[in-house]
């Protein structure tokens, strides 16, 4: 799964998770701008969801690749798996 910051003047947010059972989802990959946009690309070729949330791909920027997200975001993040795995 990637969260994606939506279109607008800044350049766009990308991060990537992996979720793991029964680990926590961790970020994968994070990166704004070209790199952001070489995250959603690569993302697409192998075909894995992207779902766009400005507010979710910025809090998840944050963290450090490799790191498990914090226990504040399970619940916006598994809103997001839950409606990506349902598609």
């Amino acid at each position: 799964m990637s969260g994606i910051s939506g279109p607008s003047s800044k350049p766009r947010i990308a991060v990537a998770l992996l979720y793991e059972e029964p680990n926590a989802p961790k970020v994968v990959a994070s990166g704004q701008g070209w790199i952001g946009e070489k995250i959603i690309e690569t993302a697409k070729e192998h075909g894995v969801p992207i779902e766009e949330d400005p507010v979710l791909a910025q809090a998840l920027s944050t963290i450090e690749i490799d790191e498990e997200i914090p226990e504040a975001l399970y619940r916006a993040v598994a809103e997001v798996l839950s409606f990506l795995l349902k598609r």
